[in-house]
């Protein structure tokens, strides 16, 4: 596709469609005192109007050397503990995380125009609670996790091909077989953005924030 077209199909494309997206009125006044209620509200939401894949989210690192790194991930839970996903310690954004470990999360429910971001402070989860979050979960996330080498060098599709065939005989011989690497993050808040679009470009925007006093809440222009 050559770049004119591109830009073409770009200025053809709008968002928040009549019929495909419904923005719901948001009063920041009623909203709950903590954000892990109001994101547990607006999740169930999004899971009722039909949002694809309403878990996945947006998981933005700085590595070693400073650059920022995203990627989508699926996430395990959302409790007074924190945000939590997981990946190997040896991947790419595992390193990251151990460099500098702080993150950001975002995510985007289109169907009712709606974004959630969550900043703070990354921990990780004690190993066996990792395993145990790992084999809560699928043959298939067992086998992907026990085929490892997350972000390194792959010489050839036949290699992925041989060595994940491997993994899910291994998943399917012994579900509870430790993948030692895998770890259980979570992500601490200090900030957390509900962000509610409006038809007429008035964009509600609250924002929670900790403070040591318990959290804080302010409206930012859109």
């Amino acid at each position: 596709m050559a770049q004119q077209d591109l830009h073409k199909l770009l200025r053809s494309l709008r968002v928040w469609a009549p019929g495909t997206t419904e923005l719901r009125r948001f009063d920041p006044d009623t909203a709950p005192p903590t954000p892990l209620a109001l994101f547990t509200s607006w999740f169930a939401e999004a899971v009722a109007a039909g949002q694809p894949e309403p878990h996945t989210m947006s998981l933005a690192t700085v590595d070693e050397g400073g650059e920022p790194d995203v990627r989508i991930v699926m996430l395990h839970g959302a409790d007074a503990d924190g945000w939590s996903f997981a990946t190997h310690a040896t991947s790419r954004k595992g390193r990251a995380l151990s460099a500098h470990p702080y993150a950001a999360l975002a995510f985007y429910w289109p169907v009712l125009g709606r974004q959630v971001r969550v900043r703070g402070p990354v921990t990780s989860a004690p190993s066996e609670e990792s395993q145990a979050d790992l084999h809560a979960r699928s043959t298939g996330a067992l086998a992907a996790a026990l085929t490892g080498r997350q972000s390194e060098e792959l010489p050839s599709l036949q290699e992925l091909r041989r060595v994940s065939e491997a993994a899910w005989e291994r998943a399917r011989e012994n579900p509870a077989e430790p993948s030692p690497t895998w770890t259980l993050y979570r992500l601490h808040p200090e900030t957390v953005e509900f962000f509610q679009g409006d038809p007429h470009r008035q964009h509600v925007r609250l924002e929670y924030r900790s403070t040591e006093f318990g959290w804080s809440r302010a409206l930012l222009w859109p």
